[in-house]
């Protein structure tokens, strides 16, 4: 089971009954000293251990796990709306845009696109990357605020990938950290339940939540997919160092969407029945309410903070990081937090300019141009961080590779 702080551990009570080590973590895998080492992990019988039972010998290989990011991909929908175009129809301009946001373009989907068809895409080229077969997929996370069914999209694209071993396929809700909460949730999975190969996909929507009235929201946002393939590998290899998580619900008041009033009289009908207090099946939610003045300072303030603690935990150093990849939501805040690290610019990754803010789709939007551009390569260490509503952050530091 992981917590906040980045640190894994395993419910082994027979194994741990009948060995009694101490468990300690290495980066952010495991590690058992039995007095000697830590180097003294699954130890053979030719060295003088005790025969164990499978059960035993399951719990040993799965402490010794690591997991990689061995493939990634994205998708964008096919309408492209610039600053001009929103001059079109909210009092704004191109210069009034970029200035304040950095932003130039977004993309929306049409109606004739849909969210579980441009995740599914992205989730594709992730498995052709990392030469992957859907039948071998054992876990589907989709990291999404907007799915197009309540009760979640993930199975259906599960479904539209092929994999026909049914392999689990959930939503994970958490706004533009959503991505980040994904990558932790499957390096849990492949340590702690023995899974091989976990697809985490970040997607949303949000422009079907946009008032297009409001400048001072409809020139932030868009839509897009992204998604990695994480895979089992030694521990020695373990490409997610550390992560730092955190939540304030006290925030939510300052970015959120939540349900509509429900227009149904809250007294009972004229013949006196229940009838007049229930639902009528119409709910839905608002469109985006944010303010933008106490968003921007929680970013400035938590995100850097919670890298710094990453980083620690990992036993690294600001010089050690090659990217900085953050959560694309304005290019101040990406400059005030590279600033406040001393990353310089040229080890910043950013496309916000050409597709706004894309939720929990913009951290592996931008990791996959970057690796597809051959800017990140293999056995390059990342930091990157998402935030948003709720109001939650979190920080990873991963390797690439």
């Amino acid at each position: 089971m992981a917590n906040a702080s980045g640190l894994v551990a395993p419910t082994l009570p027979s194994f741990r009954r009948r060995f009694s080590p101490s468990l300690g973590v290495y980066r952010s895998g495991f590690w058992f000293c039995h007095g000697v080492s830590r180097r003294t992990v699954c130890s053979s019988a030719a060295q003088g251990a005790e025969k164990l039972s499978p059960a035993e010998s399951k719990a040993r290989r799965l402490v010794s796990k690591g997991c990689k990011l061995v493939g990634c991909g994205s998708a964008l929908p096919s309408i492209q709306i610039s600053n001009d175009n929103l001059s079109e129809i909210v009092d704004t301009n191109d210069e009034w845009i970029s200035v304040r946001t950095g932003i130039r373009n977004r993309r929306i989907l049409s109606r004739k696109e849909s969210l579980t068809a441009m995740a599914t895409e992205a989730a594709q080229k992730a498995l052709q990357m990392a030469e992957v077969e859907p039948n071998d997929v054992d876990l589907v996370l989709l990291c999404t605020s907007t799915p197009e069914d309540l009760f979640g999209s993930a199975p259906q694209i599960q479904k539209a990938l092929g994999c026909s071993r049914n392999p689990l396929a959930y939503d994970i809700t958490a706004a533009c950290s959503g991505f980040l909460l994904g990558l932790v949730s499957a390096a849990c999975y492949i340590r702690g339940g023995g899974f091989n190969n976990v697809l985490v996909i970040g997607a949303d929507a949000l422009s079907r939540y946009v008032d297009w009235t409001d400048r001072g929201s409809c020139i932030l946002f868009g839509d897009a997919a992204g998604a990695v393939l994480l895979q089992s590998c030694d521990s020695e290899e373990d490409g997610l160092f550390a992560f730092d998580m955190h939540s304030d619900g006290e925030g939510q008041r300052h970015l959120k969407a939540g349900m509509k009033g429900d227009s149904t009289d809250q007294e009972l009908a004229t013949n006196g029945s229940l009838l007049g207090l229930l639902p009528k099946g119409s709910s839905s939610y608002s469109c985006i309410e944010m303010n933008g003045k106490e968003v921007f300072r929680f970013a400035v303030r938590v995100v850097p903070h919670s890298i710094e603690l990453a980083l620690e935990k990992a036993g690294l150093g600001v010089s050690s990081i090659d990217w900085l990849i953050l959560h694309q939501a304005n290019q101040r805040i990406i400059d005030a937090v590279a600033t406040r690290l001393e990353v310089p610019q040229e080890r910043v990754i950013s496309n916000l300019a050409n597709y706004g803010n894309t939720s929990a789709a913009s951290i592996p939007l931008a990791l996959d141009e970057a690796v597809r551009s051959g800017k990140v390569k293999a056995g390059d260490t990342i930091a990157t961080a998402g935030f948003g509503a709720g109001l939650t952050w979190g920080s990873a530091i991963v390797r690439w590779g």
